[in-house]
């Protein structure tokens, strides 16, 4: 009974849908970075301290020594404007190739998907290199986001190559 659930949970029909799923919750996501790119382009030095100490405050208050907070406010002190334009660039660029990428993948344009899986898998490997220095559990579920769509991404492009190789 077992092996028939798991034979019905990993149909071909599931696989399809789970990728659509990755690639419509990884839209998202860009479509978040995209807009924290823009933000982060147009706030001010002053507002991003405010945010800083409205989010660290309580916490610092029952313990000051707290490493996330304090690294977090400490960020926020010493950003210089390079550093916020540098990665207001970078969530804007890295969401918008994202949401280019997952647009072609939706239309099921075999082009893209060899793109795709190396921009995604570039990704992958920068997130994990800069997961080395800081450690974010949030970096780590990006990372297993896009190995999985990545992974997705790779049946998906066999099972179209398939499909439209017969239909020739």
């Amino acid at each position: 009974m077992e092996t028939l659930n798991t034979k019905k949970l990993f149909s071909e029909k599931n696989i399809r849908l789970f990728f659509d799923i990755s690639l419509i919750i990884k839209g998202i996501l860009s479509l978040f970075e995209i807009i924290g790119g823009v933000a982060l382009y147009f706030v001010s030095k002053n507002l991003i301290l405010r945010i800083a100490d409205f989010i660290t405050r309580q916490e610092l208050s029952t313990d000051p020594k707290d490493l996330i907070a304090n690294y977090l406010l400490h960020s926020a002190q010493h950003l210089s404007i390079s550093v916020q334009h540098y990665a207001s660039f970078y969530l804007l660029s890295h969401g918008a190739i994202k949401i280019f990428l997952i647009s072609g993948l939706l239309r099921k344009r075999l082009w893209y998907y060899p793109v795709a899986l190396t921009i995604f898998a570039l990704f992958a490997i920068y997130q994990i290199y800069k997961y080395a220095f800081n450690h974010s559990l949030w970096l780590i579920l990006l990372t297993v986001l896009d190995i999985i769509v990545i992974v997705l991404t790779w049946h998906e492009y066999k099972y179209l190559k398939r499909h439209t190789s017969q239909a020739e």
